[in-house]
């Protein structure tokens, strides 16, 4: 399977391009991800998830980025990408390559089908369902399923149907028995329905329901015979524009959304062996000459096999992890302000619980001494918790503003219920820019102490969302620095009032500084290797695109500074190339969480690790959208001991962890690191050894990281 992968990145550039295509570098990062599900380290179940989570990925990669592109040809613009590819150059290109991916996934899918059905899971064909099972597969199908159904004839007075995004559907030729006419039918499998069910019996017996809708034809269709039949499903155009002539962002978004649910049709799955003729039909009838069509070998919408995953096989999945409550809070009693009182402190989600984060806001909403609260919120999820406890402060009579992201692409419509009780309970709801995006993730609370107000602040790395902060790597930074709190409340009134900030102490924002910034702590660098002095540019992030950090990196590469980059996903950096990248390193790490935090470190032409280097975490990547159209902070860590647990341990991990990453190398392939006689595993070491809050001795004494040095390894 490696060799596939490696050489469906092979792809043509131009002679000499200096960058990677944004889009085949994505879905060379799908592609790391897919291998995870081949992965032997790995429980059978959680195997299966990784190949979910591919489609899924896959799925979404279509409705926003290939849809941006078919628009753009539509629109006949004739604009290069960055590494001199035209719009149909892109989309051939990543047509070719995602049907690579997609036959991969189908072929992962038939080898997790054999090794499932060895531990007593089986997912059934129409025809494979056990002679004792079949009499209660049909009660069940003819009472649950097939009143939900709603046939629909195709032809002059039945007109071809809608059918929604990532819609699941069967197409019937059919023949009446009594005389022999003719007819065609589609029949739709709505979304309410469980895409699998699961039959009774000791043994884990699925079915999925294109093959009901076959095995149980005759329910839906008595007195016809089936000639010939075809599944199929579709991706439409699911990206969020926002015109800037909007008058109201609120009323906007919600007819936007329901707008969404009929965009254009941008991908076709067919199942593999389609009729001819009802293959002409879906193509007519879906703008089959517009839009990117796959024949399917395998299982239509991969990511619907996550619901598989569910079943309780605790012996084919990951051993349950608890993680820690900081340590630091409990020496305090739990109370929080005095712990960030006496210290700055930096947890580590998910290895350090978000909850942390949640009793931090529980704790300001009922305080008494608390005056106001401000809250950022960009992707929620569907959990209550934090809104509940800034709904609980507002109805305790503080001040408390919301900064509410309707932008944050897929949640928006979940951000506008959050909107609307926040709002119910009194709280201050800010939508932001209209063309900017909020996704700096920052909360302030303003508490009265001793007859003066003092302002305790997080900053995340991640969002405000319990769920997604128990499988993403982040960290959260509590602090009661009055330059970090003054920072932040400049940093909310630009947001809420458009009053730019001025003299910022500690943080970098963008769209207004942040670009520059990064830009002159480069310039840093380059300045001491050429000075002789001690270089280094240390950092970690989910992409990296942006073209003008990335010629100011090739120049520090050319003076000598050695650049070590984590990048999760999308790299368009070339590495390693002579004479243009040969001091810079790119490595990506995927394993049982999803490397999430943004960590920035910069020599400062200083010996390591006796002086300290320059250190940031931020909420943004190194994108054009992070530096020019949203709202983001970049700050800097420095308390000492903060700042070490961060670079010594956080930084270091990951990059000498050699059992979950890959290698970035100059043709634009991926190799996985081989663990050879010291394997290290970066998610595991934080799961065995003590917080970063914490105290006391490693858990795992095998399994310590080695001192920090920056600079080539």
């Amino acid at each position: 399977m490696l060799d596939m992968v490696q050489a469906a990145e092979q792809i043509d550039r131009p002679e000499g391009a200096r960058y990677f295509n944004r889009e085949l570098s994505w879905l060379a990062f799908n592609r790391r991800v897919l291998e995870e599900s081949t992965n032997a380290a790995h429980p059978l179940l959680e195997r299966l998830r990784f190949l979910s989570i591919s489609g899924n990925n896959l799925d979404e990669f279509f409705m926003v980025r290939v849809a941006g592109l078919k628009g753009q040809q539509l629109q006949n613009v004739d604009e290069l990408s960055v590494d001199g590819l035209t719009v149909a150059q892109q989309l051939a290109a990543i047509s070719e390559d995602a049907d690579q991916l997609t036959d991969a996934q189908d072929e992962i899918w038939l080898d997790l089908q054999r090794d499932l059905a060895a531990t007593g899971i089986h997912v059934l064909g129409a025809q494979d369902v056990p002679d004792d099972q079949v009499d209660w597969l049909h009660a069940h199908f003819r009472d649950q399923i097939f009143p939900v159904l709603t046939p629909q004839a195709l032809d002059p007075a039945h007109p071809f149907p809608f059918i929604p995004n990532q819609g699941l559907a069967l197409i019937f030729n059919l023949r009446r028995l009594s005389d022999g006419e003719e007819i065609r039918e589609l029949v739709m499998v709505p979304s309410t329905l469980p895409r699998f069910v699961r039959l009774p019996g000791e043994e884990a017996n699925y079915i999925a329901m294109e093959h009901l809708l076959r095995r149980f034809s005759d329910v839906v269709f008595p007195g016809y015979a089936v000639r010939g039949a075809a599944a199929f499903r579709i991706i439409r155009d699911s990206d969020i524009e926002v015109e800037e002539e909007a008058e109201d962002l609120v009323r906007y978004f919600r007819t936007a959304i329901m707008r969404r649910r009929r965009g254009r049709v941008i991908r076709l799955e067919l199942e593999e062996g389609t009729p001819a003729d009802l293959e002409d039909l879906l193509k007519r009838e879906l703008g089959g000459s517009e839009n990117l069509i796959s024949e399917m070998t395998g299982f239509l919408g991969i990511g619907a096999l996550e619901a598989l995953v569910d079943e309780d096989r605790p012996d084919l999945k990951f051993t349950p992890y608890s993680p820690r409550f900081p340590e630091r809070i409990r020496e305090y009693d739990g109370d929080c302000f005095a712990a960030i009182r006496a210290k700055d402190i930096i947890v580590h989600h998910p290895y350090e619980t978000f909850d942390v984060v949640l009793a931090f806001l529980r704790q300001a909403a009922a305080d008494p001494d608390v005056v106001a609260i401000k809250q950022t919120l960009y992707r929620a999820g569907k959990q209550p918790t934090v809104i509940r406890a800034l709904c609980d402060a507002a109805e305790a009579g503080k001040s408390v503003t919301a900064v509410v992201e309707l932008k944050a692409r897929f949640d928006e419509e979940q951000n506008l219920l959050w909107a609307s009780q926040l709002e119910r309970s009194g709280v201050q709801v800010v939508y932001g820019f209209i063309d900017w995006k909020t996704h700096a993730k920052v909360s302030m609370v303003v508490r009265r102490e001793g007859g003066l107000n003092r302002t305790y602040c997080h900053f995340g790395t991640g969002n405000y969302h319990p769920i997604t902060a128990r499988i993403y790597t982040d960290l959260s930074y509590f602090t009661a620095d009055p330059r970090a709190g003054r920072d932040a409340a400049q940093m909310f009134n630009y947001i809420t009032g458009y009053v730019e900030p001025q003299k910022l102490e500690m943080l970098i924002l963008s769209p207004k500084g942040l670009r520059s910034g990064l830009t002159d702590l480069i310039d840093a660098e380059i300045a001491h290797a050429r000075a002789g002095q001690k270089s280094g540019i240390w950092a970690k992030m989910n992409s990296l695109v942006d073209p003008r950090i990335i010629e100011k990196l090739y120049e520090a590469s050319a003076a000598g500074v050695p650049v070590e980059l984590i990048i999760r996903g999308i790299c368009c950096l070339r590495p390693g190339v002579p004479g243009l990248s040969d001091n810079i390193r790119v490595k990506s790490v995927v394993g049982r969480f999803l490397e999430h935090s943004r960590i920035w470190a910069f020599g400062a032409g200083k010996a390591l690790p006796n002086d300290r280097a320059k250190l940031f975490i931020s909420s943004a990547d190194w994108m054009p959208r992070n530096f020019d159209r949203r709202v983001e902070y970049m700050l800097p860590i420095e308390t000492p001991t903060v700042h070490d647990q961060v670079l010594d341990q956080v930084m270091v991990a990951n990059l000498i962890d050699n059992e979950q990453s890959w290698e970035l190398r100059p043709d634009g392939s991926y190799v996985r690191l081989q663990a050879g006689s010291k394997p290290f595993n970066l998610h595991r070491y934080f799961m065995t050894n003590p917080s970063l809050s914490g105290r006391g001795a490693a858990l795992d004494q095998g399994n310590s990281v080695p001192t920090l040095s920056l600079g080539r390894r």
